[in-house]
């Protein structure tokens, strides 16, 4: 009874953490649509207007230009217009400051990046993250808690030993972590700020910053250990075939498709850790590391000889600002996806969790669902007994 009531506890303790999260989302989306208060750009009622040269007004010089030239060593009509249009356009300038791309005055492809950024990526990851999370409330609801039919029995099977579970919990323990912090640098201005405050909210990003940095290099080692432990188990074959067309028992009872170690599902999110979590990375790097790496213009390259047509020539600073979108994206992606994983491997799924929480399962839970991986588990037992016995004409020793 106490088990089955701290088991009620748990699941609907996930299920109100899973609707708070989709309320922030749905929340930080509609903030962000709302339409900004218009600004009056005309100036206060007692300001100084300033009138032009030659004209009657408060403090104004009764003289008009000469030659174009305004008094006062300014160009005036004769302001060089190619001039402003090329710090307009990003030209390089020199400059006393020093770095990449300290010539470059002003950059207009900023603003477009910024709108993009605060716009379409805010509000699409948005629904991306709160889709996947409102799914996953209706799936619970509709097929509930999917449970060993067989019943728990008493005899548990190793899993995955310690090594397997600490890679595990160091990418998915790091992950979490990247996950919140990179939530907050995008949504947190308009979300959090308004709940806590400027100060607090500052005090909070840039330990936020820290953690986001220097925890992405727990990140990349975990994830090199799970591919180095599991890539030979993740292979596709003909049996995941079989195992998708069947929705590998999750929307129906009495239904398990065989499997080994893994089934496709889980390959399928194996895969996606890998190449997200390399894309990730990969663009990571470029935003810890600015200036030091040209990741756009060179992939632009490999793919122009497909027959694209992207531009190569990327300024340093093109190059961070396409890093930063790539890794909001590819982050707000990989979010969705592991929400889904850590439902079904917590409350969607009976006796799963154990698998990574003590790495020992129960055995009527893994013939359901990895019949041919408990045969292979208990084969391999059974030929180590059998080479460990003595023969049985061996003569005892005296």
């Amino acid at each position: 009874m106490r088990n089955r009531t701290l088991r009620s506890a748990l699941k609907a303790t996930a299920i109100l953490a899973m609707v708070a999260l989709f309320a922030m989302i749905v929340s930080s989306v509609l903030v962000l649509n709302s339409p900004a208060e218009a600004q009056s750009v005309r100036p206060p009622a007692n300001a100084t207007v300033n009138v032009r040269p030659g004209e009657p007004g408060a403090g104004a010089p009764e003289m008009g230009p000469v030659g174009g030239a305004v008094p006062g060593d300014v160009l005036g009509t004769a302001s060089d217009t190619d001039i402003w249009r090329q710090i307009r356009q990003g030209g390089q300038f020199t400059t006393q400051a020093t770095g990449p791309n300290a010539g470059s005055l002003v950059q207009s492809e900023g603003w477009a990046w910024q709108a993009f950024r605060a716009g379409p990526v805010r509000d699409l990851g948005g629904y991306a993250i709160g889709g996947m999370l409102a799914l996953l409330v209706v799936f619970y609801l509709v097929r509930g808690r999917i449970r060993i039919e067989a019943g728990p029995s008493d005899e548990k099977i190793e899993r995955f030993s310690g090594v397997e579970r600490f890679a595990h919990w160091l990418l998915a323990g790091s992950f979490i972590i990247l996950a919140i912090t990179g939530l907050t640098l995008l949504y947190g201005r308009p979300v959090l700020i308004p709940l806590i405050g400027k100060e607090a909210f500052a005090a909070y990003q840039a330990i936020g910053k820290l953690l986001h940095n220097y925890l992405s290099f727990a990140f990349m080692a975990g994830l090199v250990l799970v591919f180095l432990l599991w890539v030979a188990h993740n292979i596709p074959g003909r049996l995941d075939l079989i195992w998708l067309a069947k929705g590998g028992g999750l929307f129906s009872k009495h239904s398990h498709p065989s499997s080994r170690k893994f089934n496709a599902g889980q390959k399928i999110v194996f895969w996606l850790v890998i190449l997200l979590g390399v894309s990730l990375s990969l663009s990571g790097l470029a935003l810890i590391f600015p200036y030091q790496f040209s990741l756009f213009g060179e992939t632009f390259a490999i793919l122009n000889g497909f027959g694209f047509n992207l531009p190569t020539d990327l300024t340093p600073l093109q190059e961070m600002q396409l890093s930063a979108l790539w890794h909001g994206i590819v982050g707000l992606a990989a979010i969705a996806v592991i929400l889904a994983h850590i439902y079904i491997g917590s409350v969607g799924m009976e006796g799963a969790f154990d698998a990574m929480g003590t790495g020992r399962v129960d055995r009527n839970w893994a013939i359901e669902h990895h019949d041919l991986w408990v045969e292979e588990m208990e084969e391999k037992a059974a030929k180590a007994r059998r080479s460990a016995a003595p023969p049985p004409d061996a003569t005892p020793a005296e």
